[in-house]
């Protein structure tokens, strides 16, 4: 597979892709560049349109980079571009993660600065039993300085509800009239109702 180096410039995403790419996705993909490099080509058809690597080119652009490793695909059909497209994004999603080999793997790590993943949910999947238990038993607990803060802010709430209590006007609805005369009163304007029958021209009283 020939690798070629292109300009983002002479680039162009499809028309319709299969996958979104989330903010948090693409802030991965600048994390796992900046750590690793471009590791894998963005595949492109003979014009240039992207047809697998969109993701990888949206963080590129972001990162102000100017150009990518790129592999062309050349000689495929429109519908072959398609279903390469289709293909791409499909078959790594039916992957299953081996959470035994996960496990060595994390654990022979020098730091968990790993793009894809927060640093602290694998500090807890490392964890033994006692690193957990006080993990968990800090959860839950306000240093000094966050408990005044929001002993401030309740205060600030309650003054606030206290002018706004001094400075309202109580309004007294209407007193609604009885059952009987509202019923009365629908009737007589149900009575006084009518329409013209377009055809005969008499009066249809509803």
């Amino acid at each position: 597979m020939k690798v070629i180096k292109k300009a983002l410039s002479d680039l162009r995403k499809p028309e319709r892709n299969v996958r979104i790419h989330s903010d948090k996705q693409i802030t991965e993909f600048k994390r796992s560049i900046e750590m690793f490099g471009q590791i894998r080509p963005i595949v492109i058809d003979e014009a240039g349109t992207i047809l697998a690597g969109n993701g990888l080119y949206e963080a590129l652009s972001a990162m102000g980079r100017t150009e990518a490793e790129c592999y062309v695909a050349a000689g495929l059909s429109e519908s072959q571009k398609k279903k390469l497209m289709l293909a791409d994004n499909r078959i790594f999603s039916l992957g299953v993660d081996d959470l035994q080999g996960f496990d060595e793997i994390i654990a022979g790590l020098d730091d968990l600065d790993v793009p894809g993943y927060d640093e602290d949910l694998l500090k807890t999947l490392t964890a033994d039993l006692k690193e957990a238990d006080e993990m968990l038993a800090g959860y839950g607990i306000i240093d000094d300085s966050t408990k005044a803060e929001m002993k401030k802010a309740a205060e600030r709430y309650e003054q606030k509800d206290e002018e706004y209590t001094q400075s309202a006007e109580e309004v007294k609805p209407a007193a609604a009239p009885p059952v009987e005369a509202a019923v009365e009163d629908r009737a007589q304007e149900l009575d006084r109702r009518y329409i013209v029958c377009p055809k005969c021209g008499e009066k249809i009283w509803l």
